[in-house]
């Protein structure tokens, strides 16, 4: 029987399909048989790229096919349509006339296990009706065949009409072909199927999904193309002109430098190759609003009038005389220059004293924009140099937002509560800060987000801080001002001018309706406040402006005036004392003067002796700086205890508590150390201190006195408790200078270099020497021939 080699088909029995024969072999192979009995044998061919194969390309199972009919074309190939008839076995395959001719036996359909008729059955319709649903999702296969199926009742005949629908592989087919078991080809079958099933529902779910995606974006765009047609009918459209053209007009007006116009045409021409509805087009369109948002080259007008920028620091505040002359003198300087980079001011001072609203002041005097940025608690470097563009929801930081908010290239910047910076794995802002704010550095400031050079050096900076507690490269970059706190007097000023009106209004209360004296204010601030700043004394001024609204509301009452004598009716019972020290001088009790982070306050030092074995006990939750003051103090006085008139053995059988009230809250420094040591004095001498004295200086285990910091603070703080007297080093005389007259008039400063000259002043009589032999164990006087009647302390 002559063979013909098929490529990419497998004909199974029962199926009629047309074939073109072009291959020289197998068009002899079908004239051998036309003029005979028209019975061919079909067999695939195990390698499809193969031309011309040989025995061993040709599969050994095939199907014995009926030419039906037969059609030779004009370009050499025969057009063939033939139906298959039975499976058959290859027994033997050779080449005869320039053709394939074998020998066959027929292999006919017997089950290889026990198959009943009904699990035949039953096999035959589940895979018909896995077909029927595998016809309906793929559309290839015409809706007819399934009608044809559904009148077959021979399982082979079933299995093989469904086979040759499927969408198999050569090899998969072909293993169907050659099984002799029809319930066998049908599990083949239903297997095949439920696999093809599950890829087409998930084709099918691709296909809608990417269907809805694009019916959307059609749909988008054809509202978008309506609404442009609509506008430009309107004249809403600016005379028909798209947005990237308007984009590009704005970068042409811009001033931007070289190397930001380079990128925004960059940035532009890759954004006319995008889609407008892509998501990296508006990412790209976000990219150039704000490189054409801030201001490049833009200056504003710069006061340079004296008497206008004098006139506006006066009004808004009182004092702050250091502060006022600084920013004189850089108006002064700019006058003469144009090219005076800004100055990076950073005011340092404890809570209420005006930091941020000067900043604002200073805005104003000199005419530029102002812009606040918040640093407290920020932790992240990003918040600073802003984030990197191939971040979702990326920005610029807030120092090029400040920027776009001001709209100008040299406003007032001020960043607020510098010495709050935080740092953790996000990064360390306050690094980042250091560009900033280096003159030599910020006029190619970097954001991340904006990819190219920024200059900052127009820019007038102000920070403000409540200590100095901060990186010193950053504090190295900064021009330190300090703003020390207000004296009364000061206080009464400021109440006066801004306090009282500003809470007035805010109370809706009429100048005419209220009235506060200068006594009242002073009471105010004396009894009720205890501060650097005026903070709390603006709180307890609105408390004022509530109890007087209510008793005008209540009461009827037309006029209303604070004074000193009713001022406990409205501000309530009074919380400090003022110029009340002790009602008597005190055996080891010294003033100390301590500075903290609001401001100067004084320190009581308490100390007293017991009976013991020579122990020194600390409390008052002290730090280890402070600690140290005691130890060196109480060398110090051990060193010159016949000289002070303390006799040696007493520190053998006495031990000294000292403590510092109050106890809950931490103290350090080394500034307490005079007082320290006085106080050891005054109770191991028994010698009162005078009560009206307080003290301030570190202590050498040689008795010098060394210099503080931190004077003015803790001059405010005397003056504010009533002191008299204050003892101050000698090395600190040169401050002296930059405290107020009212200060310096009310007290009474007196520098010391030495703890002799301490315990002159501060001891209401000095202690006589005395003289201790050691080896007798006897007391003897300074003068010759002379014994002293002291006896031992208690």
């Amino acid at each position: 029987m002559a063979v013909l080699p098929l490529r990419n088909i497998v004909v199974f029995p029962h199926m009629i399909v047309p074939l073109f024969v072009g291959r020289e072999k197998s068009v002899k192979a079908l004239e051998s048989v036309s003029q005979k009995n028209k019975q061919i044998l079909l067999v695939a061919q195990k390698d499809v790229s193969q031309d011309d194969p040989s025995i061993e390309d040709i599969y050994t199972f095939g199907t014995v096919s009926t030419i039906l009919q037969l059609l030779k074309l004009p370009d050499g190939t025969v057009k063939v349509l033939v139906e298959g008839t039975k499976r058959v076995k290859i027994t033997n395959l050779f080449d005869k006339d320039g053709h394939f001719e074998a020998s066959v036996e027929e292999v006919p359909d017997h089950e290889t296990q026990e198959v009943t008729r009904d699990e035949l059955e039953a096999l035959g319709r589940s895979t018909v009706s896995q077909f029927e649903q595998y016809i309906k999702l793929n559309k290839k296969i015409p809706s007819e065949v399934m009608v044809s199926i559904n009148q077959i009742d021979n399982p082979s005949k079933l299995a093989d009409t469904i086979a040759s629908h499927l969408n198999l592989k050569i090899s998969e087919k072909q293993e169907i072909l050659e099984m002799a078991s029809p319930a066998q080809r049908l599990e083949k079958i239903f297997a095949h199927i439920e696999t093809e099933i599950g890829v087409l529902q998930v084709e099918k779910r691709i296909r809608n999904r990417v269907k809805q995606q694009m019916e959307k974006t059609q749909r988008e765009y054809y509202l978008n193309e309506q609404l442009k047609a609509i506008q430009k009918e309107l004249g809403e459209g600016e005379e028909g002109k798209d947005e990237l053209s308007e984009l590009e007009d704005k970068i042409s007006k811009t001033r931007l430098t070289k190397e930001a116009k380079e990128k925004a045409q960059a940035e532009l021409k890759k954004l006319r190759g995008m889609s407008p509805m892509s998501a990296e087009s508006t990412v790209v369109r976000n990219y150039l609003d704000w490189l054409l948002g801030i201001p490049w080259k833009k200056r504003s007008k710069i006061t340079k009038e004296f008497s206008h920028a004098e006139e506006t620091l006066e009004a808004d505040h009182y004092g702050l005389e250091k502060v006022k002359e600084r920013i004189l003198e850089y108006l002064a300087v700019q006058t003469r220059s144009q090219k005076l980079k800004g100055p990076i001011l950073c005011l340092v001072g404890p809570p209420g004293v005006g930091k941020t609203s000067l900043a604002r002041s200073i805005a104003k005097a000199t005419g530029r924009q102002y812009v606040r940025m918040s640093l407290g608690g920020v932790r992240d470097e990003s918040e600073i140099r802003g984030h990197r563009r191939t971040y979702i929801g990326s920005m610029p930081g807030k120092i090029i937002q400040g920027m776009k908010k001001a709209k100008t290239s040299n406003p007032l910047f001020l960043l607020d509560e510098i010495d709050k910076l935080g740092a953790d794995w996000r990064g360390d802002p306050s690094s980042a800060l250091l560009e900033v704010l280096d003159p030599e550095q910020n006029s190619t400031f970097a954001d991340h987000y904006l990819e190219v050079d920024y200059d900052l050096s127009d820019v007038m900076f102000v920070t403000t801080a409540n200590s100095l507690n901060m990186p010193q490269p950053l504090l190295d970059r900064m021009e330190i001002i300090n703003l020390s706190g207000y004296t009364e007097d000061e206080k009464v000023e400021i109440a006066k001018r801004h306090l009282v009106a500003k809470q007035g209004e805010a109370h809706n209360l009429k100048p005419e309706e209220w009235s506060v004296s200068d006594e009242t204010l002073l009471a105010l601030i004396r009894f009720y406040t205890r501060e650097a700043g005026v903070r709390n004394l603006e709180r307890e001024i609105a408390k004022l402006a509530r109890k007087a609204v209510k008793k005008i509301i209540t009461k009827g009452v037309k006029h209303i005036e604070i004074t000193p004598d009713n001022l406990e009716e409205y501000a309530g019972v009074r919380r400090f004392r003022h110029g009340e020290t002790e009602s008597e001088d005190m055996v080891g009790v010294v003033t100390g003067l301590a500075w903290t982070q609001v401001g100067g306050e004084i320190l009581t030092i308490e100390s007293v002796m017991v009976p013991g074995k020579g122990n020194i006990k600390q409390t008052g939750k002290l730090g280890e700086v402070m600690q140290e003051s005691v130890s060196a103090a109480f060398s110090y006085v051990r060193s010159r205890a016949q000289k002070l008139g303390i006799l040696p053995p007493l520190f053998e059988k006495r031990d000294i508590h000292v403590h510092l009230p109050e106890g809950a809250t931490p103290k350090d420094g080394p500034s307490a150390g005079i007082a320290l040591a006085t106080s050891l004095v005054s109770v191991m001498t028994q010698i009162p201190i005078s009560r009206d004295v307080a003290m301030t200086g570190e202590i050498t285990l040689r008795g010098r006195v060394l210099e503080i910091g931190g004077l003015k603070e803790k001059l405010l703080a005397a003056l504010r408790a009533g002191i008299k007297t204050v003892l101050i080093p000698k090395d600190n005389e040169k401050d002296l200078v930059e405290i107020p007259d009212n200060v310096r008039h009310a007290l009474k400063i007196i520098p010391v270099s030495h703890v002799d000259e301490v315990l002159k002043i501060a001891l209401t009589r000095m202690p006589e020497p005395v003289e201790w032999d050691e080896k007798l164990g006897s007391i003897g006087s300074v003068e010759e021939n002379k014994v002293s009647s002291r006896a031992l302390p208690h």
